[in-house]
């Protein structure tokens, strides 16, 4: 037969011929890849992710009772079937190396309102959580350990840098008056009042200078005498004292009038660096969950819009995507409800009201044209801390984790109502 007709037979098969295959609606595809948040679910969505060291989980608001519920299920049939041996959630960093110490059986007796910042020492589920920690270590010999990633945090503002020096000091003593110093009194530092008026800050003051300067030549220090000094006490210490450096920087720019995203921008810096440093730690153990809010684990950049004003920064997750590329994978939660919290069901426009059930669903497979074009559901009127899903959740997130409806989280502080539009970026 010669080649030509052989040729036309060949593009004229059945196969050639055949229709292109359409993409899924948005209902085909929730239908078809939603998996039920149950741990069967859970498994067989671990299982697409076999690279993965470090996972996030984020919450979409704080004040979502059923979302950290979910957390702590999900941790668990990590944490059993899945080699995960430490979670870190969204509280000051130094301070929780007491709540770790409590769930490995050591330590003072439990102080979690002081141990876990942000007020989320207060919530029963965080409570609940440790306690099942507590016990599972109790029986054990594979511990698992708790962490916070959140920046060195006071009562009310950004902490003294004292709070994050002690390892410091026990490598380099000679210098620790000098730097006590320069500190001075907690308080300082720890000013609420900073927030509306910058001129209540020091962080721009001369000993906050000759302070940056100190701890400058401290870190040139440590790295200079390294090999002398044990691996882990030294990394220990220069992350703490670089971690005080950024501290600095952020107190330094709330005095200069600094705006609210690039205040955000260092704080998120210092928790991809706080993340990174965990993941050092722990990577011989096992693997790590983090949870925080959405927008400090999303891989995008995260918007926050105040009155007139949309703030705009780079958070954590997209730091460390960068920098562990498939050994980071990140879930998204999505809500569909919540009287607590002012969020009344989503309007038929928006990716939220395609769901009527509690499901873990991939991003891979969405249709993404027709996800993106769907317009993003209002907000809440009670809890500014509440995100939607826009259509960049396909490339912020791995899997997305939608839950119907959601009470307000037990143990957390009194919600009132607010305005969104009449918002304003008043410390600024």
């Amino acid at each position: 037969m010669p080649l030509l007709i052989v040729a036309i037979l060949l593009l004229t098969s059945s196969d050639a011929l055949a229709e292109p295959t359409m993409p899924p609606t948005i209902d085909e595809w929730i239908s078809r890849d939603g998996l039920p948040f149950t741990d069967d679910g859970i498994d067989r969505m671990i299982a697409t992710m076999p690279e993965v060291e470090l996972l996030g989980f984020g919450e979409a608001l704080h004040g979502g009772e059923e979302i950290l519920q979910r957390r702590n299920r999900l941790f668990q049939r990590l944490v059993e079937r899945h080699g995960f041996r430490s979670i870190v959630i969204e509280s000051s960093f130094p301070q929780s190396r007491h709540v770790n110490e409590h769930v490995c059986g050591r330590g003072d007796e439990a102080n979690l309102a002081d141990w876990i910042s942000n007020g989320m020492g207060l919530l029963e589920a965080n409570r609940e959580l440790i306690e099942w920690i507590r016990r599972h270590n109790a029986g054990t010999a594979e511990q698992v350990h708790f962490y916070g990633f959140d920046m060195p945090l006071g009562k009310m503002a950004f902490a003294s840098p004292r709070l994050v020096l002690e390892r410091v000091y026990e490598l380099v003593p000679d210098r620790r008056a000098r730097i006590e110093r320069l500190i001075g009194d907690d308080a300082d530092w720890e000013n609420p009042a900073v927030i509306g008026d910058p001129t209540k800050g020091v962080g721009g003051t001369p000993r906050a200078n000759d302070l940056r300067i100190e701890v400058e030549d401290v870190i040139t220090e440590l790295r200079r005498r390294g090999p002398e000094i044990d691996r882990g006490r030294l990394d220990a210490a220069l992350h703490d004292a670089q971690v005080a450096r950024q501290l600095l920087g952020a107190h330094a720019a709330m005095a200069r009038t600094a705006g609210y995203a690039e205040v955000l921008g260092i704080r998120d810096t210092i928790m991809a660096d706080n993340l990174a440093f965990i993941a050092s730690l722990e990577r011989d153990r096992g693997k790590v969950l983090v949870f925080a809010h959405n927008g400090h684990l999303k891989r995008g950049r995260m918007h926050w819009r105040m009155g007139d004003v949309t703030h705009t920064w780079w958070p954590a997750g997209s730091h460390v995507s960068r920098w562990f590329g498939r050994r980071y994978a990140v879930i998204g939660t999505g809500l569909g409800t919540s009287d607590d919290n002012g969020i009344a069901p989503p309007e038929a426009g928006s990716l939220e009201a395609r769901f009527s059930e509690t499901v873990l669903i991939p991003t891979s497979s969405a249709p993404t044209d027709r996800v993106v074009g769907l317009t993003p559901r209002t907000g809440s009127v009670r809890n500014p801390t509440y995100f939607p899903w826009t259509g960049d959740c396909l490339t912020d997130y791995d899997w997305l984790a939608f839950v119907t409806t959601t009470t307000y989280q037990r143990g957390g502080p009194l919600l009132h109502a607010w305005d969104p539009e009449e918002s304003r970026d008043t410390s600024r």
